[in-house]
C-alpha cells in the first residue's frame, strides 16, 4: 500500500483536489437555489409541503438511476457530475432552510419593517443571520452526502477520487484492485473530515455569538 500510494502520491492528490472542488462549487451552487426556492415558499406557505415532499422523494431517487437519464441529455464528463451532485445537494439545504426561515419570530420581521427597512434589507439582515445557523447544518449534511455521490458520478468519467474505487472494482483479483478502492475510500472520507471542519470554522465566523447553541 505505502508503494502504491508513493508512486501515485501526485495523482491522488490532484484527485482529491479535483473531488474537494467538485462538492465545493455543487454546493454553493445548491445553497444558491435551495434558499432562492426557500424564500419563494415561506412567501407561499401552501409551497411548503411540496418543498418537504420534493426533499423526501428526491433522495429517494437513485444517483444511479439519475446519471442514466443525464448521461443522453449532459453527455459525460464534469458537466452531468455537477448536475447529478447539485440536484442532491439541494435537498437537505432546502429543508433546512425553509425550516430555519419559517423560524423567524414574526415580530422580529414586522419590528424591522415597522422602522422603514424593506424587504430585501429585512432578508438580509433579519432573516438571513437568524437562519443562518440552521441553513448551515443543512449545508454541512448536503456537503457530506455529495462527497459520497461525487464519487458515484466518477461512473460517468466524472473527476474526483471516485474514478479509484471503481478502477479498483473493476481489476477485482487484480494486484492493485482493492489499493485503488481504500485509496479512493479513505481518500473521499478525508477530504470530507476536512470539508466539515472547514464549514465549523465557517460556522463560528459567520454565526452571531447571541444566537450560537
Amino acid at each position: 500500500m505505502g508503494a502504491f500510494i508513493s508512486e501515485r502520491w501526485a495523482d491522488i492528490a490532484f484527485r482529491s483536489y479535483q473531488h474537494a472542488s467538485l462538492v465545493a462549487q455543487s454546493v454553493l451552487l445548491a445553497t444558491v437555489i435551495a434558499v432562492a426556492l426557500a424564500v419563494v415558499v415561506t412567501t407561499v406557505p401552501r409551497l411548503e409541503p411540496v418543498a418537504n415532499a420534493i426533499s423526501t422523494v428526491g433522495l429517494t431517487i437513485p444517483s444511479f438511476a439519475l446519471l442514466g437519464l443525464l448521461i443522453p441529455l449532459c453527455g459525460i464528463g464534469t458537466v452531468t457530475s455537477v448536475a447529478v451532485v447539485t440536484f442532491y445537494a439541494v435537498l437537505p439545504i432546502l429543508r433546512n432552510a425553509v425550516v430555519g426561515l419559517l423560524g423567524v419570530d414574526r415580530a422580529l420581521i414586522e419590528s424591522a419593517r415597522g422602522m422603514g427597512m424593506r424587504t430585501v434589507g429585512v432578508f438580509l439582515r433579519i432573516r438571513l443571520p437568524l437562519a443562518w445557523p440552521v441553513i448551515l447544518t443543512g449545508l454541512r449534511v448536503s456537503t457530506q452526502m455529495s462527497m459520497g455521490i461525487a464519487a458515484v458520478a466518477a461512473y460517468a468519467l466524472g473527476p474526483g477520487l471516485g474514478s479509484y474505487i471503481f478502477t479498483g472494482l473493476a481489476q477485482i483479483g487484480g494486484k492493485n484492485a482493492l489499493n485503488y478502492a481504500v485509496v479512493g475510500t479513505v481518500g473521499i472520507v478525508i477530504v470530507a473530515l476536512l470539508a466539515d471542519a472547514v464549514l465549523v470554522g465557517v460556522g463560528r465566523l459567520t454565526i452571531p455569538k447571541g444566537i450560537r447553541s
